[in-house]
C-alpha cells in the first residue's frame, strides 16, 4: 500500500507555493488599496511581491481569479478575527453586539484590506461590463449567518418578533457603510461607532 504522506521535497515545494500565493494576494491587497483597481496592474503587484507576472500567471489563472482570491482572503482573516468573539458569548444578544463590535475592529486594525475590496468592487468589471465581483452573493452566507442567530435569539425569547431577513439585510448594509466612510474621514472613532451601532441593534431587536 502506498504512504499517504507526501515526499519531503514535494511537501516543501507545495509550502512554498502557498506562501508563495499568500505574498502576491497581500501585495495585491496594497496594490489595490493604495492605488486603486485600475492602477494595480498585475505588473505592479508582480513587482511589489518581487517576481515576474509570470510566477502570478503560474499561481492565478488571471487578474479574475487573483481579485476573487483577494475577497476570500479578507473575509477569512475577518472570520478569524470575529468568530472567536461572537462564540465566547452565551446570549443571542451579546453574540449580536459581538458581531458588530468585532467587525468593526476588523475594519479598524485591516484598513488595506476593506479598502481593496471596496475598490474591487467599484473598479473590476467582466467582459460584459458587469462587476467582476458580485458583493451581494459574496456576502450572502453572512447574512444567512446573522439571519440564523437573530432567529435563534426569537426563539430563545431574547428578541422580538421581526422578519430576520430585514434585519440581518439592515445589520450588514449598516456595517458595509462604514467602509466609505472610513475611507473619507481616517480619523473616524470607530470604537464610539461600534458601540452606537451595537446598541441601536440591541434596541431595534429586544422586546
Amino acid at each position: 500500500m502506498q504512504s499517504e504522506i507526501a515526499p519531503a521535497g514535494q511537501q516543501e515545494r507545495s509550502f512554498i507555493e502557498i506562501a508563495r500565493r499568500a505574498q502576491i494576494i497581500e501585495c495585491a491587497i496594497n496594490a489595490i488599496a493604495e492605488l486603486g483597481y485600475a492602477k494595480a496592474s498585475l505588473a505592479e503587484i508582480a513587482k511589489r511581491a518581487g517576481v515576474s507576472k509570470g510566477v502570478i500567471s503560474y499561481h492565478f489563472a488571471g487578474k479574475s481569479e487573483l481579485m476573487q482570491q483577494v475577497v476570500n482572503t479578507v473575509l477569512e482573516k475577518a472570520g478569524a478575527v470575529m468568530l472567536p468573539r461572537i462564540f465566547a458569548e452565551h446570549s443571542a444578544a451579546g453574540m449580536l453586539r459581538a458581531y458588530i463590535e468585532s467587525n468593526l475592529e476588523f475594519l479598524d486594525s485591516h484598513r488595506n484590506h476593506i479598502m481593496a475590496v471596496m475598490n474591487i468592487s467599484g473598479g473590476a468589471r467582466a467582459d460584459d461590463g458587469k462587476p467582476m465581483i458580485d458583493l451581494n452573493l459574496t456576502f450572502e452566507p453572512a447574512v444567512q449567518a446573522l439571519q440564523n442567530l437573530l432567529q435563534s435569539g426569537q426563539e430563545q425569547g431574547e428578541f422580538r418578533e421581526f422578519s430576520t431577513r430585514v434585519m440581518a439585510v439592515t445589520i450588514r448594509n449598516a456595517i458595509d457603510a462604514l467602509s466609505p466612510q472610513l475611507a473619507a474621514y481616517p480619523e473616524l472613532d470607530l470604537k464610539t461607532y461600534a458601540n452606537e451601532l451595537a446598541t441601536l441593534f440591541n434596541i431595534a431587536t429586544r422586546k
